[in-house]
């Protein structure tokens, strides 16, 4: 446990669900487990007691990826922690595969509604689709924008390069409707009301839900106890600036209480949200200004990741890693503090301003 998560308190210690299984975190409330196949090795799901126009059932947030290994472990939390009740909704977080992957799934299986945000809907319906071209941040268009911003490693470009298929391999389809979550929206889960809160940086439009009743923050990967929520400035919008949207949306958790239980989407369950919040502040602050004393000679984003990552990164992990980099970099660009310009090599580099 690093310093920082000494910070938290964890009212269910190490207790983990067991693969297939539920354990009970809050009233109507339960948490699943699913493994993914990264370096980040699984993603919480939660199940919520619900009723909706006099039918009782359960609302899933957020689904995993499309893995039949997945599909099986979902098999089995149906056989053994549903009371013999069906699936009603199926509510998503944000449209990154572990989060989104399987609700056509889910969806198909219980005829039941998918609940999200409109611009993540699209985005993964579109990509989705995208078997023979780039989605996400794979394919010859990323391998390309991160060979702009200085990568080098033939490896590791060719890595991202092949990854043509990989949104559609983790998210085989998309539900072809769903019912739009907007920010302040009050959702009725059972006997609960349930406001969402939307948040920009990590994902297009990103939902959180936070039940005033049972004091309980189900935050996806908005805030997350344990590592960084990555932020990152990937090819499809090449000149975005996602950092401060992410920092200006932490915000919007200020008014709850400082023990509200916090369920993320990696990690444990914790309290102390507002510590948390403040962690990730201090954090971006200090690599704002680590990155920016870099920069007293031109720097691509490349040259940046020893800074800001001092472990060593595999492939998978570089390509959010030039993301993050780069994240940092347009912050300060777009702030006045760095300029950029394109070398002879095609490179971009970033110097103070």
């Amino acid at each position: 446990m690093n310093p920082a998560e000494h910070q938290l308190k964890y009212p269910f210690g190490d207790t983990q669900p067991e693969p297939g299984h539920t354990h009970p975190v809050a009233e109507g409330a339960a948490w699943i487990r699913m493994p993914l196949p990264f370096a980040l090795d699984h993603i919480n799901l939660w199940l919520l007691r619900d009723e909706i126009d006099g039918r009782e059932g359960w609302t899933i947030v957020d689904c995993g990826v499309t893995r039949d290994e997945v599909k099986t472990l979902w098999d089995k939390v149906f056989e053994t922690s549903l009371d013999g009740l069906p699936v009603l909704r199926v509510l998503v977080t944000h449209m990154h595969p572990d989060h989104v992957g399987l609700a056509h799934w889910l969806c198909e299986r219980w005829q039941a509604p998918l609940w999200m945000s409109m611009t993540d809907f699209m985005t993964a319906s579109l990509w989705s689709t995208r078997k023979t071209e780039g989605a996400g941040a794979g394919g010859p268009g990323a391998a390309d924008h991160f060979a702009r911003h200085g990568l080098a490693d033939t490896e590791a470009l060719e890595h991202v390069r092949n990854r043509i298929g990989y949104y559609p391999s983790l998210v085989a389809d998309m539900p072809p409707r769903y019912t739009r979550l907007m920010h302040g929206d009050t959702v009725r889960i059972g006997a609960n009301d349930w406001r969402v809160i939307v948040g920009y940086g990590h994902a297009p439009e990103h939902v959180s839900l936070y039940c005033e009743a049972l004091n309980v923050l189900i935050s996806g990967d908005m805030v997350l106890p344990r590592i960084s929520t990555n932020v990152s400035v990937f090819d499809y919008e090449p000149n975005g600036n996602p950092l401060p949207l992410y920092l200006d949306s932490l915000g919007r958790y200020a008014g709850l209480p400082g023990d509200t239980l916090v369920l993320p989407s990696h990690g444990r369950p914790f309290i102390g949200l507002h510590e948390r919040i403040k962690q990730q502040q201090d954090h971006h602050r200090d690599r704002l200004a680590e990155v920016l004393d870099a920069c007293a000679q031109p720097m691509s984003a490349a040259d940046i990741l020893p800074i800001l990552f001092k472990r060593k990164l595999d492939h998978h992990q570089i390509t959010f890693a030039m993301g993050e980099a780069l994240a940092h970099l347009h912050a300060l660009y777009y702030e006045g503090k760095l300029k950029r310009r394109a070398g002879d090599d095609g490179v971009i580099r970033f110097a103070a301003a």
